[in-house]
């Protein structure tokens, strides 16, 4: 059972002759400074989250052509003045102890970043594309050189504003800005456009990056920024390589084994972000062999269903022997990889 403990519960134990006068606000400050290693799924923290992916679709995938027809200069203006509102709002609530809500609105505006530089580069004549791609709503859908300066600016404005408030969330629009840019970067060395083998090659690259390098930031950091890094890198990874278009069955077995990796990595590193992915993967090709086996048959329903049936069990084995599987895993492993590896997460 988690305890949620505040300020005036700390305050009744002193009251109580149980700690100390003193030791309460010590014992808060402890509290505050230990790393988040439970995610909460409050009702409240739900809406903060959807409400700050409702700004970032506004000012990014839904941005409309309105916004061209107004000007560069006010649309540099607009922008630039959202950012600061969304900072500062951010920083405030972070102040007052508010840190989701706070850290999300820093996020937000880490995400108007590319709309600012890309008012830039129109307003100076330095847009580099003069091929009719000039919408803003395309930096979310094409791969271009011309966005390399964008996809810059938010990595760093994304590392500055993590230093004034250092909340894990923010690393999302940092790696999606690295996912366009190793993109970008590969299209821009190779002097053409990529077609779509080479970019599932990329992004299965850059997303077994992301993961390694969340692994080595893994529990080595007040809060837990790792969980975002994995999550990015999995979508990265995994995405690109369910996307490749495998002819054969030692493709597509292959695929499952790699699967099968990612489940064995969240009994090791205790991450269930990595039993969703790899469990959709090994039941995807599950999927493929019962269609091949028993195609037009009445029995591909029933086959599915047990499959689905199968991976419920898996997950309700997994949650009950968790501790267990992860012991006699890491009991297996070398020393030199155990010392890579995050302590456990109790």
């Amino acid at each position: 059972m988690t305890l949620k403990l505040d300020a005036q519960d700390l305050a009744r134990a002193v009251s109580a002759g149980i700690l100390h006068p003193g030791q309460d606000q010590a014992l808060l400050d402890f509290l505050r400074q230990q790393p988040e290693t439970r995610p909460s799924f409050q009702l409240a923290h739900v809406a903060y989250y959807f409400g700050a992916l409702l700004i970032m679709g506004a000012m990014g995938w839904l941005l409309t052509e309105a916004w061209m027809n107004i000007g560069d200069i006010a649309l540099l203006l607009i922008a630039l003045a959202y950012m600061a509102v969304f900072l500062l709002a951010g920083r405030s609530l972070w102040q007052r102890g508010q840190r989701i809500p706070g850290g999300l609105l820093g996020a937000v505006a880490v995400s108007l970043t590319p709309l600012a530089v890309f008012a830039i580069q129109r307003l100076t004549g330095l847009w580099p594309l003069d091929d009719g791609q000039q919408d803003y709503h395309d930096y979310y859908v094409y791969v271009r050189g011309g966005w390399l300066a964008m996809e810059a600016a938010t990595v760093l404005v994304g590392l500055l504003v993590l230093r004034l408030l250092p909340f894990p969330f923010i690393a999302m629009p940092i790696a999606v800005a690295l996912w366009f840019m190793s993109m970008d970067l590969t299209e821009l060395v190779s002097g053409g456009i990529l077609d779509w083998e080479t970019r599932r090659w990329v992004s299965l690259w850059f997303g077994l990056a992301l993961l390694l390098a969340s692994l080595l930031v893994d529990g080595r950091s007040k809060q837990d920024f790792a969980f975002w890094g994995y999550l990015a890198g999995l979508l990265a990874f995994w995405g690109g390589l369910s996307l490749m278009d495998s002819g054969s069955e030692l493709g597509k077995a292959l695929y499952c084994l790699v699967n099968l990796g990612l489940m064995a990595c969240a009994v090791l590193l205790r991450r269930p972000v990595f039993m969703v992915f790899g469990a959709l993967g090994v039941a995807g090709y599950l999927g493929h062999l019962s269609y091949a086996v028993f195609k037009d048959s009445l029995l591909f329903p029933i086959v599915l269903t047990l499959i689905g049936l199968a991976v419920i069990a898996l997950g309700l084995a997994y949650q009950k022997r968790r501790d267990a599987l992860t012991s006699e895993l890491r009991e297996r492993l070398p020393d030199s990889l155990l010392q890579l590896l995050p302590a456990l997460r109790r």
